[in-house]
């Protein structure tokens, strides 16, 4: 999707009125029952869409913040095949008036609006995920002006009905389009569907009741969360209009990879690669996990891509972190390509014992260890 500023030819600092006439201007250029063009009609509803979002202060503020993601991609723009849409369309475009999607629906913004949600996007380290922690970040959202206590208007003054609706919110319109005359109750172009305007608007928040303030949060993380693990903070999203409530911030989680451990659901999986004597004879080695570095027994006679488990060593279940998963380990087992002519000669001699003998007993297979790398381990 294209940048909406774009779309529509403005300056990201674009006043209301400057975004109405380029809406207009373009609308009526692309409109398909005017231009005939391949693309036009798409072109016309990326237009539609663009001033749905950057027309309302709300949206434009979410779209300012996250782009298309703060703000969800479903259209807005009315439905071409539905009466009703059709006489929307044609009243904003010949007589002027009014924008996408005034249908009288917009009235219910004259009462109490509950704020937006809000989404925020949050990195994490691996182990982080794991044991959880508590982090904190900064988020632009709305808050309700500490001035005029979310009414708009300077302190000692208030809002009064609307002289164009009379405080209904909605007007009615007759519209002449090439398909007949329509009838259309819209949203008071006035007062934008409130039914009240204010004279003599707050210095500090322009009259819009809100004003956008970046917030520090600490959000606590817990333990065993994955990529796409969404966490709700109730009541930090954007402030509610007109006494509403506050809307949620979610909170949307992606984990760093780790560089040896992988995880698969609640199990964590890893590769260690031994010596093919390690393997013959048996060893104890180190090995990582998330609780640090531990010790693993390697059996003898232990065959490549065996995999040996460490319990209660991988991802704690999430909402109950004392249940914890295993770690699995794939033993990975080193052949060399070049032998020393001594040890060369001891394993000569290993062969020719095990086809005498069939076996050897632990004490003999210690001794050949030492004699070809010294120290065990």
């Amino acid at each position: 999707m294209a940048d909406y500023y774009d779309l529509l030819g403005v300056s990201r600092d674009a006043d209301g009125d400057t975004l109405k006439q380029a809406y207009r201007r373009l609308a009526r250029q692309y409109h398909p029952d005017i231009n005939k063009e391949p693309g036009a009609e798409e072109r016309f509803k990326e237009i539609g869409r663009a001033y749905e979002v950057l027309g309302d202060p709300q949206t434009r503020a979410r779209y300012d913040q996250f782009g298309e993601a703060g703000i969800g991609g479903a259209s807005g723009m009315p439905d071409m095949g539905d009466m009703g849409g059709f006489a929307d369309l044609f009243e904003t475009f010949f007589s002027g008036f009014g924008g996408p999607g005034n249908a009288g629906g917009r009235s219910q913004r004259r009462g109490p609006q509950q704020g937006d949600d809000l989404r925020y996007d949050l990195t994490v380290d691996f182990n982080q995920a794991v044991f959880g922690q508590e982090k904190e970040i900064k988020i632009p959202h709305l808050e309700t002006c500490e001035t005029c206590r979310g009414n708009g208007a300077k302190p000692g003054t208030g809002p009064s009905n609307c002289s164009t609706c009379g405080g209904a919110g909605q007007v009615r319109r007759a519209t002449r389009t090439p398909f007949g005359s329509f009838t259309q109750v819209a949203e008071c172009p006035n007062c934008g569907g409130t039914g009240q305007m204010i004279s003599d608007p707050c210095n500090s928040c322009g009259g819009k009741g809100v004003n956008q303030v970046r917030k520090k949060l600490r959000i606590n993380i817990p333990a065993g969360v994955d990529t796409g693990t969404r966490l709700r903070v109730s009541g930090e999203g954007n402030a509610g209009l007109k006494g509403g409530p506050s809307g949620d911030l979610y909170v949307f989680l992606k984990v760093k990879n780790h560089p040896k451990l992988k995880r698969d659901g609640l199990t964590i999986l890893s590769e260690v690669t031994i010596s093919y004597l390690q393997a013959i004879l048996g060893d104890v080695i180190e090995v990582e996990t998330v609780d640090g570095p531990t010790t693993l027994e390697i059996p003898s006679g232990t065959q490549p891509n065996q995999v040996l488990i460490l319990e209660n060593k991988g991802i704690p279940k999430l909402g109950n972190p004392v249940a914890r998963g295993n770690q699995k380990i794939s033993i990975n087992i080193k052949i060399p390509t070049k032998i020393s002519d001594n040890e060369k000669s001891l394993l000569e001699s290993l062969a020719i014992h095990y086809s005498a003998k069939g076996t050897q007993n632990h004490h003999h297979k210690s001794g050949l260890f030492t004699s070809l790398f010294g120290k065990k381990g």
